[in-house]
């Protein structure tokens, strides 16, 4: 599926059509950047079929509405819904096709939208509600696993041979465990949490969250091991670690309000503990692990089913979103065991399967970063596998899910060091993580990844998968595109070629997401690294999110590879709202044999101080991969501009032009093609112990309400190309080792 990678563009053959009714507001699009947008929007191609509907809440807010989607030329057909948002059962045709809402009884329809179900539109189905759970309660128990997960006794050969090992280590864990994790106790933890947050606070938080999930693996594990090998020893530290998780005061440290992963984690440990351990659970003790349940579990489906779904309408809370899908599970596999889940479960699982979460559109990628991305994906590995399996849903065959995957694969390829963007961007990536993400997947990207990427899968997530994996049908293999954009996150990535090792590797970003959330004021940010070498990097590193450095420093433009002016003033990063509003847009991105290019524009970003923030970037493969960056910047004042630069070496500075680092045996010369653009170091905060971080930029003075531009080569290899900057009539170009482009 390739279309996503490219501008989404489709020829607006009907838009003359629904010229007169735009002239009006239209109610469906709201103005407040944290409500939830309007789609399909308008004149796009849909990566899923059938499509998600949703629309921003109505004014009055009505009890319903009614959606009417039109094929071009055909008849309506209509829907009532009670929610803001619309998944159909079934596939749609191909075509075009217009759709508009209305809440029930008014005549206050919306703008009508276009949109395009084509070839390649994936089919993903998801039955309605009863269905879904009348398939979960006919499927014995244990519903979280599927049928290929038996006694050892009954394991092939080859079985044996491939799954033994990681059998063997499973329960070595298990029994090291034993003595090693602690008994839980709600008196571990004394602090009272309030706001604001304290150091001592966040790292309470912290330890809650690493000792449930301590405790709560080792509860599953145990009975992993148990109904594999029927060995004692592993029903005994299964039913001790649930005990000790049931017995923890919900309204204590660990309850929603104080840490909201511990309550949902225990909540979906003994759930999935009680589906496991089946019958070797004694009544009395599942009737306590149960009551558990239902208590942690209500409180978190009152908190996200306020404001009838308060996702519906404000989809942008990182823990809410994870929160929805451990609610998923947990009503899933509560089905026939609590009363209430049937109640929890209609409320989610649509929701879910409608978006599994907020941070990318469609197509996929992840507008938090990579790291955040990583650790998503994670969690999606863990709780996907057993949804998958009990709800007969392929949630890894949903086209966003193909599409998280191959944005991981452009932005942390093969053999990266580094994450890209947002916070913990500074970290290794754990290439095991996406490996056996894309180990569930039936596609020749995806077999392409695995391929070349090594690492072991952790046992109990092996153990408790589908065997074998579906990746192992697929026997063609393709490296992802050497370019990428992601316009619902307003990522591009230009490679010179992604599937060798000693790719030269430019990530651009310019995002409408802005420094929200996870995300920094990086905006029109560059990163760039060569055969898996960072040599343009972000500086600092990530203790806690919001800490002071973190606010002064960490999420600041000035630790970016991005413009600052008049001593390191740079995107304003502060608010909520404004955090979405103050963005950048990518304004235009070509793929071609020779050469990658975009554009970005950052100027909302800077919330006024400039009025003029654009940059764009050439990768030239017909010039030894050299990059030309081209910045075009103004402001009603006289500033001091400077086009910033972070490297993981020391720099050497060659001249006032001229700068060169070596890291890794990789080495980079960044030249100044404007001559009134000058090279200075800058001291920055401290860098982690162990880690070496040099700064600097090219300072170039701007008058006020003129034009200021710089002209900037990333010379990779340090290769030296000849290069000319050229005037012909109003026609400006720049030609480097004999690669010529046209600055417009």
């Amino acid at each position: 599926m390739q279309f996503h990678r490219k501008s989404l563009v489709w020829a607006a053959a009907f838009a003359s059509l629904f010229a007169s009714a735009a002239a009006r507001a239209d109610w469906v699009q709201s103005n407040d950047p944290l409500v939830i947008q309007a789609k399909p929007e308008m004149n796009q191609v849909q990566a899923q079929n059938p499509p998600g509907f949703t629309w921003s809440r109505h004014a009055t807010g009505p009890a319903s509405y009614e959606l009417e989607i039109t094929p071009v030329g055909g008849t309506p057909s209509k829907v009532v819904v009670e929610r803001n948002w619309h998944l159909p059962t079934k596939a749609m045709a191909l075509g075009n096709y217009t759709w508009r809402v209305r809440p029930v009884g008014t005549s206050d329809w919306s703008n009508p939208r276009t949109f395009s179900i084509t070839s390649k539109s994936t089919v993903f189905e998801v039955p309605d509600n009863a269905t879904v759970r009348n398939r979960i309660l006919s499927k014995a128990r244990p519903r979280s696993l599927p049928a290929s997960v038996t006694p050892f006794s009954t394991w092939s050969s080859l079985k044996r041979h491939e799954l033994e090992p990681y059998l063997s280590r499973l329960g070595n864990e298990v029994k090291a465990q034993v003595t090693a994790v602690p008994a839980l106790s709600d008196s571990r933890w004394s602090i009272v949490i309030t706001s604001p947050l304290t150091a001592a606070m966040a790292a309470q938080q912290t330890d809650v969250r690493q000792r449930i999930n301590e405790a709560t693996r080792q509860l599953e594990a145990a009975a992993l091991m148990y109904r594999i090998r029927g060995e004692s020893v592993y029903l005994t530290e299964a039913l001790r670690r649930g005990d000790e998780l049931a017995a923890l005061n919900p309204n204590g440290p660990t309850s929603y309000v104080n840490q909201d992963q511990a309550t949902r984690q225990i909540a979906w440990g003994l759930i999935k503990g009680i589906d496991s351990l089946g019958t070797a659970l004694d009544a009395t003790r599942k009737a306590r692990w149960l009551a558990a349940v239902k208590t942690r579990t209500t409180v978190m489906y009152d908190n996200l089913a306020g404001d009838n779904g308060r996702l519906d309408q404000f989809p942008f809370d990182s823990h809410g979103n994870t929160s929805l899908v451990f609610l998923v599970l947990i009503s899933t596999l509560s089905l026939g065991d609590i009363p209430e889940a049937q109640k929890w479960f209609d409320f989610s699982f649509r929701a879910y399967a409608l978006s599994p979460n907020p941070w990318s559109g469609p197509e996929g990628g992840y507008a938090n970063g990579t790291a955040y991305a990583e650790y998503s994906a994670a969690y999606l590995l863990a709780l996907w596998d057993p949804l998958s399996h009990a709800s007969g849903v392929n949630f890894f065959g949903k086209p966003w899910t193909l599409g998280f995957l191959d944005f991981a694969m452009e932005f942390i390829p093969p053999g990266s060091k580094v994450h890209a963007f947002g916070d913990a961007s500074e970290t290794k990536p754990d290439a095991r993580v996406f490996r056996a993400f894309a180990s569930r997947m039936w596609s020749p990207r995806a077999a392409w990844f695995v391929k070349n990427t090594s690492g072991t899968e952790d046992a109990m997530s092996l153990l408790s998968a589908q065997y074998p994996l579906p990746v192992k049908d697929t026997t063609v293999f393709q490296a992802p595109s050497n370019s990428a954009y992601y316009p619902s996150i307003g990522w591009v990535a230009m490679h010179s070629d992604l599937a060798a090792t000693s790719r030269i590797s430019t990530f651009f970003k310019s995002s409408p997401y802005g420094s929200f959330n996870h995300s920094h004021g990086d905006q029109n940010g560059l990163l760039l690294s060569s055969a898996g070498q960072p040599l343009l990097v972000k500086a600092g590193w990530y203790d806690w999110y919001g800490s002071p450095y973190w606010s002064d420093w960490y999420h600041q433009t000035r630790s970016q590879n991005a413009i600052t002016f008049d001593g390191g003033k740079g995107q304003m990063v502060n608010g909520y709202r404004e955090q979405l509003q103050r963005n950048g847009k990518i304004t235009a991105f070509t793929a071609q044999p020779t050469y990658d290019y975009t554009e970005g524009d950052a100027t909302p970003a800077y919330g006024g101080q400039l009025t003029m923030a654009k940059r764009q970037v050439w990768h030239l493969r017909n010039a030894g991969n050299a990059i030309l960056v081209r910045d075009r910047l103004s402001s009603t004042v006289a500033r001091t501009y400077e086009w910033n630069m972070h490297t993981p070496a020391i720099m050497a500075v060659e001249n006032p032009l001229n700068v060169k680092v070596t890291a890794g045996g990789q080495m980079l010369c960044v030249r100044s093609l404007n001559t009134a653009a000058t090279f200075a170091k800058w001291i920055g905060p401290g860098a982690k112990a162990n880690v070496v971080e040099d700064h600097g930029a090219f300072y170039l003075k701007g008058e006020a309400n003129a034009t200021s531009e710089y002209l900037v080569l990333l010379d990779v290899g340090c290769k030296k190309p000849t290069v000319t900057v050229g005037v012909s009539g109003s026609v400006r170009t720049v030609t480097v080792g004999g690669q010529t482009v046209t600055l417009n």
